[in-house]
């Protein structure tokens, strides 16, 4: 089972809602666990889990990675992504069984090579999550999207403008699959920002979950 670091409900009380992070590739949960830590004070009921990738970095055996890059194909993509996924969706299982909550009260957050399993999960899980938001990434299997897809969460992309990792490109080839198969989709692109995550993306994904949390609140 995956594991990594965790920040529970800062109230004190029982969390109501779940957000996932998903680091990219040569990183581990400790770095993406900080948008909780930026988040948390905003969203006092919601837990917040970072797990670790489930394989050590190919260059870098401390840190982890989703799959392995070696040609960057969409093949490969499709391939590294749809092995990874049974070990996220487990994980996310147990977190909302630990905290006896529903899909609709979870959220799944990805960072470049994370971006791509929450888009890889999320679509494919029996009952919509509240929101998917990938900063600097982009989407595997473009062309089984439409077929495969089982619920349609909305979906925020944040993408910086001169990310020389993933082309901003690739955030409106993303937006377009995903729209093509029936999600709403909300872009934003970051003038100035290379591959990572800036103060305005991180009030952006904030207000996103808010609106998304307060639709499937009861």
């Amino acid at each position: 089972m995956l594991d990594g670091p965790r920040i529970e409900p800062l109230s004190g009380r029982p969390a109501t809602k779940l957000v996932v992070l998903l680091h990219g590739v040569g990183a581990d949960g400790a770095d993406l666990i900080d948008i909780g830590r930026h988040w948390a004070p905003l969203f006092p009921d919601v837990a917040f889990a970072a797990p670790n990738a489930p394989d050590p970095c190919d260059w870098d055996a401390t840190r982890y990675q989703w799959f392995r890059l070696t040609v960057r194909d969409p093949h490969e993509y499709w391939q590294g992504a749809a092995a990874g996924a049974p070990k996220l969706d487990a994980f996310i299982d147990a977190e909302l069984a630990r905290h006896g909550l529903v899909d609709s009260d979870l959220a799944i957050v990805g960072f470049s090579q994370g971006t791509m399993m929450a888009l890889q999960v999320g679509p494919r899980r029996a009952q919509p999550p509240a929101a998917i938001i990938g900063y600097s990434g982009r989407i595997a299997g473009v062309e089984r999207l439409a077929a495969e897809t089982v619920s349609r969460a909305p979906v925020l992309l944040v993408h910086g403008a001169l990310d020389e990792v993933i082309p901003v490109a690739a955030m409106a080839e993303t937006a377009a699959a995903l729209r093509g198969a029936g999600f709403v989709v909300e872009t934003i692109e970051r003038p100035g920002l290379g591959h990572g995550i800036d103060a305005a993306g991180l009030k952006a994904g904030a207000a996103f979950l808010r609106q998304a949390f307060a639709s499937v609140s009861v």
